[in-house]
């Protein structure tokens, strides 16, 4: 029987498909755990080829070379250093698993398969796994450890499976992705877990960003008098070693660091930023190149480019039309200032003169309306692109949720882009972070400190400047009475009856609920951004294009 334990906690960035940059990880996470005294090294669920892989993880190809890296990482143990308990698919007769793999003495010890598969929000893991059976705990140099993966924990009886079938203490490897309420969610689930079972648990979850999901980390260890034995920073990889003892009352995890997590503006600003920095990054992007208009959306998302990849890799272009105010073009002077990324001014009235030339005799005799208006969105967009196709920069596109929602936003105009970093914001919470930002300089934000948005940026009237004098409240409900609309129909499901019942006027629910349906397919073909609320446009909610349905209560 052995007293003491020492697990590292590996919390750390995976890439999805890179098997050998993420078995490099590995290897370098457990080079660091032994130099600390380590006996095991615990990683994220699927570690090994990132998370989520969705369809990538059927190629046999792939599977293969899995076999492969778990087989060098079973090889490396032959040395009597630490075990490894990392996530991987793997396939017995009943199909292809999400499996916790553990290894030591230079083999494959054991297995543990995750039960419960999700299949709601952004997860449809049963299209690519089959289910494991209710498992029992790995034995590891004589200590019994009980390994629900990650959904497991959500219910009651894995981790009842467990202890009654002799685990000792509980190790939870997770892919969670962030949402403004999942790390209360998973405490409050780990805290039952405990309650039911009476054994201590470790909750260790991966860090980074991948497509439209980001992952906060925020791994923790709570002892079975629930309190909090360490807290791993969020937003940032860490290898931090656990130390264990067992007593008369089972395991106990010895007092570590707690880091503080943030919550609220900081945690959503946190969440964008990394976002970002790893989807270029990943997709190894040179740097991006966004248009500065003069307004709120596109200074929240310069500043945000600028503390995720540093000035000198965030390219601004203010593209002036007869109807961009003077005061527009001194805002996004001064914002690029402020942040001092390189900044240039490319005038469109030619451009968009020519096409309006070039239509003109399609368009006699008709009168000018949105189709004007849009051929300037295009014309910028088309001038974006043209510089990122020259100097490979992506192009960020700047559109916010509210805007989105309701169809505020022109196809292969401001929607041009590979990547939004506040699609999954509202209005409202657009303005928030802009302030927020200028109070505030994140730990790990590479742009300055101080005010980086000025001020009239924020507390001017929004305008598209598609035409004199334009405003978004000539054709939007102020963004404070619109964004409530929205957030009952998007994020609540909440019929029309109770909306107005909150105060809203029916004509103008319903105007909403019917933009919000008709706008389904320029979502479509919007680019990714990062998922912040608990329903994202995408992988969150998936509404028909073709749409008949209005809410006639």
């Amino acid at each position: 029987m052995f007293d003491q334990l020492k697990i590292a906690l590996a919390q750390l960035n995976p890439t999805v498909g890179d098997i050998a940059g993420n078995k490099a990880k590995a290897q370098a996470a457990r080079a660091d755990a032994a130099a600390k005294g380590a006996d095991l090294v615990m990683f994220p669920e699927l570690f090994l080829i990132g998370y989520p892989p969705e369809d990538l993880v059927l190629k046999p190809s792939f599977q293969i070379a899995v076999d492969e890296a778990l087989a060098d990482l079973a090889q490396e143990t032959k040395d009597g250093g630490p075990g490894y308990l990392i996530g991987a698919p793997t396939r017995d007769e009943n199909g292809l698993h999400n499996s916790m793999v553990l290894i030591d003495g230079g083999e494959i010890i054991g297995r543990r398969h995750k039960v419960h598969l999700p299949n709601y929000g952004v997860f449809d893991e049963p299209r690519v796994f089959a289910a494991g059976e209710m498992p029992g705990p790995l034995s590891f140099r004589g200590v019994r450890l009980g390994v629900p993966v990650c959904e497991d924990i959500w219910f009651a009886d894995v981790a009842e499976c467990l202890e009654e079938t002799g685990a000792e203490l509980l190790l939870v490897p997770n892919g969670s992705p962030f949402d403004m309420e999942k790390f209360d969610s998973r405490l409050q689930h780990s805290i039952t877990r405990i309650n039911e079972t009476g054994l201590p648990l470790v909750y260790l979850n991966q860090v980074g960003g991948q497509d439209e999901l980001v992952f906060d980390g925020g791994s923790f260890v709570l002892n079975t008098n629930l309190a909090l034995a360490h807290q791993l920073p969020a937003w940032q990889e860490s290898v931090v070693l656990t130390n264990w003892e067992r007593t008369s009352d089972g395991w106990v995890c010895q007092q570590g660091e707690v880091a503080e997590i943030a919550t609220g503006d900081e945690a959503i600003y946190a969440a964008c930023v990394l976002g970002l920095r790893d989807y270029v990054t990943k997709n190894r992007f040179p740097g991006v190149v966004l248009g500065l208009s003069g307004g709120v959306d596109s200074a929240l998302c310069a500043a945000m480019a600028v503390d995720a990849l540093g000035a000198d890799k965030v390219y601004c272009i203010m593209l002036p039309y007869r109807y961009t105010a003077e005061e527009s073009i001194t805002d996004a002077d001064q914002c690029a200032a402020a942040l001092g990324v390189r900044y240039d001014t490319v005038p469109i009235e030619g451009p968009v003169e020519g096409f309006l030339e070039a239509l003109g005799p399609l368009f006699e005799g008709t009168t000018s309306d949105t189709t004007e208006e849009n051929l300037q969105s295009r014309t910028r967009g088309t001038l974006l692109m043209a510089v990122s196709n020259k100097f490979g920069h992506m192009v960020i596109t700047t559109g916010n949720k509210s805007e989105v929602s309701v169809g505020y936003a022109t196809l292969y105009g401001d929607m041009n882009g590979g990547y939004n970093p506040i699609k999954d914001l509202y209005k409202m919470q657009v303005f928030a972070l802009c302030r927020w930002r200028n109070l505030n300089k994140p730990e790990l934000a590479l742009g300055p400190a101080g005010e980086v948005i000025p001020d009239n940026i924020i507390t001017k009237p929004p305008s598209a400047e598609l035409r004199e004098d334009q405003k978004d409240e000539d054709s939007l409900p102020p963004y404070e009475v619109l964004d409530d609309i929205l957030e009952c129909l998007v994020e609540k499901e909440l019929p029309v009856s109770e909306i107005v019942a909150r105060g809203h006027d029916q004509d103008l629910v319903k105007r909403i609920e019917h933009l919000l349906y008709i706008a389904e397919y320029k979502r479509r073909q919007a680019a990714p951004g990062v998922k912040i609320t608990a329903r994202n446009f995408g992988r969150d909610r998936r509404y028909p294009i073709t749409n008949g349905y209005r809410d006639a209560r």
